[in-house]
C-alpha cells in the first residue's frame, strides 16, 4: 500500500475516533446510567429516576421523557456516592482525555506524512502512541460499563441525601440508554485503535529520490 494510501485510511480512522471520542462525552453528560423505578414511593411525584454519573435526575412516573422534575448534580466532595461511581467517573474522565490526546498525535502523525516531513522514528512513534492511547481509552469506558451492569444487577442501592426525596433502594431497575452509548463508543474507540495501521516508512532514499544528471 502506498504511503499516501496508508494516511487516507488513517484518516478515515481518525474521523471513526473522533466520533468515539463525542460519544463518550455526551454519554458521561447523561443521567440515565441507570433506571429506579419507585412505585410504591410515599411520595407520588417521584416514581422514576435516572442515575448518572454525574448526576440524578428524578421524573413523573406517567410521564419519564417530560422535563424531569428535579436533577441534584454530584461533586468529588459528596461522601454519599458509592466506589462504583467514584470509579467510573474517573475512568471515563481518563478516556476523554487520552482520546482527546490520541487524537492530536494522530492529527500530528498525518500533518507530518501529507506536508512530506517523514521521520521514521518521530512519525512511526506518532501513530503507535495514538493507538495505544485509544485502545486504552476504549477499555477504560468498558470498565465503566461493567461497574454499572454489576450495580444494576445486584440491585445494589444508593444513600441519596434525603432532600432528594430517593429511597436508598428502588424496587426495580434497569440499564439506562446512556451504557449502550457508552458501549458504542467504547466500541469505535478500540476499532480505532486496533485497526490503526503500523506506518513502515520507505527508506530515505525513497523518500528523497536524487535526480540523475545527464
Amino acid at each position: 500500500m502506498a504511503l499516501f494510501d496508508k494516511a487516507n485510511c488513517q484518516a478515515a480512522i481518525l474521523a471513526i475516533n473522533i466520533l468515539g471520542w463525542l460519544l463518550t462525552m455526551v454519554c458521561m453528560g447523561q443521567a440515565n446510567w441507570r433506571v429506579w423505578y419507585m412505585e410504591s414511593s410515599p411520595k407520588p411525584p417521584w416514581g422514576l429516576a435516572y442515575v448518572g454519573m454525574w448526576k440524578v435526575c428524578t421524573y413523573q412516573p406517567d410521564s419519564p421523557q417530560t422535563r424531569p422534575i428535579a436533577c441534584h448534580r454530584y461533586t468529588y466532595r459528596d461522601t454519599y456516592l458509592p466506589m462504583d461511581i467514584r470509579i467510573s467517573q474517573n475512568f471515563l474522565l481518563a478516556s476523554s482525555l487520552l482520546g482527546l490526546l490520541g487524537k492530536w498525535l494522530m492529527v500530528m502523525g498525518l500533518r507530518r506524512v501529507y506536508a512530506g516531513q517523514l521521520q521514521k522514528d518521530t512519525t512511526c512513534n506518532l501513530f503507535l502512541v495514538s493507538r495505544i492511547l485509544s485502545i486504552v481509552a476504549g477499555s477504560f469506558i468498558f470498565i465503566a460499563v461493567l461497574c454499572n451492569y454489576y450495580t444494576v444487577k445486584n440491585e445494589e442501592g444508593i444513600h441519596f441525601p434525603p432532600s432528594f426525596h430517593i429511597p436508598f433502594r428502588p424496587e426495580r431497575q434497569d440499564i439506562g440508554s446512556a451504557v449502550y452509548l457508552a458501549i458504542v463508543a467504547g466500541f469505535l474507540m478500540l476499532l480505532s485503535g486496533l485497526f490503526t495501521i503500523s506506518f513502515q516508512l520507505p527508506p530515505k532514499s525513497q523518500m528523497n529520490p536524487q535526480v540523475s544528471q545527464v
